[in-house]
């Protein structure tokens, strides 16, 4: 069976493409008018954002209003719309990849329940191309081509003055790390993450096809041991691209949990997108076999990780601020200085709202709950990414405007488009697979 793409989706996500660059453009050109009076104002009008050690100043002894503090101000301002952008890239990049690998863990553990649901997460991988496309341009983009080796400012480390032993903003611990941070080594890395899970995806994605005509039992240890590969190359690739892309961005800092908490943020979101498409599929006739016993197992999942992130996001606050040692705090205090609301808030729709509704196995079965939840999940970790990354881009110049909005919904309707389209070229039923028939009539016992 095979899902036809329809028009009116394909308009719905179009639509979100056009409104989205049109409104992210709109937010770079407010945001270009933003002068020195402007800066001066909102570093004026707190006390305390006025008095607040940027995060990730270049400079060493910066005090409030004077050149360089404006300078760096000026780079945080001009930082903004990079960031806002980045956020859902990074997301949806991330959603995509875990897919795959949620997907060959299916493979890996020959589990019968998810093959119903295993093109679904092909289906949300087929975004891999488009979205590491981005990221390579993005990365280029962020590493050379501006005066000081980029179009932006996001990883500061990358201003030869820091690992320039005659500069007076000469950094020993950025000079120390200079083998792993620097901007080819940067981008090689990036080429290489993406290349390996394009083609990962390309190799698995041609076997289970392939499978499908054959079904054979060669063919099926095939996708056994491919899907094994690649979750060896996502475990050292996704720790890897967190410490490129997200941890180097506060370079001071590091933690050694780090990799594991960004990964589960991505592979809960990916929960709630397969979630939420299996549904839609079920409902408009293409996935009859996908029924309230998989939805409740997928929302287990969803219910699991959520508890599993909080863990991470505790014991690494919670250490980190009881050691109370002053390198490893900064990373806490200024979130918790400038970014206090948006900090704390996202444990509502990350811990406290599946907590609470999820713990029910009925809940898990209900086609309209668990829909409503994996979107608020969703939201929850765009939310997380969104203090992850602005804190140490931005600083004090941050907000919930046309420019995250906007990149959102283009990124978002990228996505729709792409996993929609890659979706509809996709036999929905795996029959090549030998636990077809289990998954089809797989039943929770309670």
């Amino acid at each position: 069976m095979r899902y036809t793409f329809s028009s009116g989706l394909k308009l719905t996500s179009i639509v979100l493409i056009v409104v989205g660059l049109i409104a992210f453009g709109i937010g770079y050109y407010q945001n270009s008018l933003i002068g020195e009076h402007e800066i001066h104002e909102i570093l004026g009008h707190n006390e305390e954002i006025a008095n607040a050690q940027p995060m990730n100043s270049v400079y060493k002894h910066d005090v409030p209003h004077s050149a360089e503090h404006l300078k760096h101000a000026e780079i945080q301002v001009h930082n903004r719309p990079w960031s806002a952008f980045f956020i859902p890239l990074v997301l949806f990049f991330g959603i995509s990849a875990t897919a795959l690998f949620f997907s060959a863990v299916q493979h890996a553990g020959n589990a019968g329940w998810s093959i119903v649901v295993i093109r679904v997460m092909e289906g949300i991988a087929s975004f891999i191309p488009v979205g590491g496309l981005l990221m390579i341009v993005f990365i280029v983009l962020s590493s050379y081509g501006g005066e000081e080796g980029g179009l932006n400012h996001l990883y500061h480390w990358m201003d030869p003055s820091l690992t320039d032993s005659k500069s007076p903003h000469f950094d020993l611990l950025l000079k120390s790390k200079e083998p792993f941070l620097n901007r080819p080594a940067f981008v090689i890395r990036t080429l290489i993450y993406i290349s390996g899970c394009l083609f990962f995806l390309w190799k698995i994605k041609s076997l289970t096809r392939k499978l499908d005509e054959t079904k054979a039992v060669s063919d099926h240890k095939k996708v056994y041991n491919w899907s094994v590969g690649f979750i060896v190359f996502f475990a050292l690739a996704s720790a890897c691209w967190a410490w490129d892309w997200l941890m180097s961005i506060d370079p001071h800092w590091y933690s050694t949990l780090y990799m594991w908490y960004t990964m589960i943020s991505c592979l809960v979101s990916s929960i709630g997108v397969m979630l939420i498409i299996s549904i839609f599929l079920n409902k408009s006739g293409y996935l009859p076999a996908f029924n309230d016993n998989h939805m409740h197992d997928l929302a287990k999942f969803l219910f699991g990780f959520s508890l599993l992130w909080s863990y991470l996001w505790f014991a690494q606050f919670m250490l980190y601020w009881y050691a109370n040692v002053p390198e490893e705090t900064v990373y806490f205090f200024g979130r918790y200085q400038l970014y206090r609301d948006t900090y704390f808030t996202m444990l509502i729709p990350n811990l406290v709202l599946p907590f609470l509704i999820l713990v029910s196995s009925k809940a898990k079965r209900n086609f309209v709950i668990v829909p409503i939840m994996a979107c608020v999940v969703i939201l929850g970790h765009y939310l997380d990414f969104f203090n992850i990354i602005m804190p140490g881009t931005v600083g004090a110049f941050w907000g919930f405007g046309l420019l995250e909005i906007g990149a959102f919904v283009f990124i978002l309707g990228v996505f729709v488009f792409t996993v929609m389209y890659s979706i509809s070229k996709l036999n929905l039923e795996a029959k090549g697979n030998p636990y077809y028939h289990e998954s089809k009539v797989f039943e929770y016992p309670f």
